[in-house]
């Protein structure tokens, strides 16, 4: 017989055995309220039989969110799973959409602040001007399967910059590279500016003026609808430009580079997650798995061991 504990601890490097038992314990309590919802709603009206009666789950909540991880971390097939816990597939499926559900709205960890997560790019923005902090945003792509042909919007996924289908996430992270925020994601076709703006940033920095972002060269848009808080890269010298004059700009850039490379980071850490690599599966489920995958790297800032 398999133990599951020591088969998490092989497979699922990503999460200690406290991390794992916190998400257990945070998680149990809404997945009960959820299935509870789905059977009333299914019966139409309260129950008929006392609680506890029925038949027991197959799979307990506990080995469900170790299955979930293990498939977020490594993309394991769900049949492959089912063996290794004793279930149908179907049941692994089916834990997989429950639990991912519940992991993508958790939001991210507030650093410093255990209990608190930030769920909006709002919350973001309140925490970073609360806090005096100076943020850091990016996109990255995640490469997904083209849609059928003569399906409509099939150029949508198309991205320019990697000649592949795929979806785009922006992400916010901190000076340390630490993941505060991922939105509902793009398609790849979008620019990197249209994406933030289609999430509400604007608005963010009206509502929040003493908040400043570090952005590169593709929000050149933002920095010049929103000057002293959307901050990119000094301009590069032209040709005709003093040597003294290149030289100023290229360190300027550098030093900008290097204050920005945090959120590169927190990207990478994104990255290290099979699942992230590249996305094999349905595309409308992508944005809610790699909010998932966002929340359980930010946890690391309010949990060891």
């Amino acid at each position: 017989m398999v133990n599951r504990a020591v088969l998490a601890h092989r497979l699922f490097t990503g999460v200690s055995q406290r991390h794992l038992a916190c998400l257990a314990e945070e998680l149990a309590l809404p997945w009960e309220a959820d299935l509870e919802g789905r059977r009333h709603a299914a019966r139409g009206g309260v129950r008929k039989r006392a609680a506890g009666a029925g038949a027991r789950h197959q799979l307990v909540f506990a080995d469900r969110l170790v299955a979930t991880l293990i498939h977020l971390r490594h993309d394991l097939p769900h049949a492959v799973l089912g063996l290794l816990f004793g279930v149908d597939r179907s049941t692994i499926t089916r834990a997989i959409a429950e639990v991912r559900a519940l992991l993508a709205e958790r939001g991210c960890a507030v650093p410093d602040h255990p209990g608190l997560r930030l769920r909006t790019l709002a919350d973001v923005f309140a925490y970073a001007q609360a806090e005096g902090i100076e943020l850091r945003l990016d996109a990255t792509e995640v490469q997904v399967r083209r849609p059928p042909a003569g399906r409509g919007g099939r150029q949508a996924f198309v991205s320019g910059k990697k000649k592949q289908n795929t979806m785009k996430a922006t992400v916010i992270a901190d000076s340390q590279g630490r993941t505060l925020w991922v939105d509902a994601l793009r398609p790849g076709r979008m620019h990197d500016a249209t994406a933030a703006r289609n999430d509400g940033i604007a608005v963010c920095f009206q509502q929040f003026p003493d908040v400043q972002v570090l952005l590169d060269d593709g929000y050149l848009g933002l920095r010049r609808d929103h000057p002293g808080q959307a901050v990119t890269p000094p301009r590069k010298g032209n040709k005709i430009s003093p040597p003294e004059v290149l030289e100023a700009r290229r360190r300027a850039r550098h030093r900008h580079s290097s204050r920005r490379i945090t959120v590169e980071h927190a990207l990478a850490d994104h990255k290290r997650w099979k699942q992230l690599t590249r996305w094999i599966h349905r595309r409308e489920v992508l944005p809610a798995t790699y909010r998932a995958i966002a929340g359980l790297v930010s946890d690391r800032t309010t949990t060891t061991g």
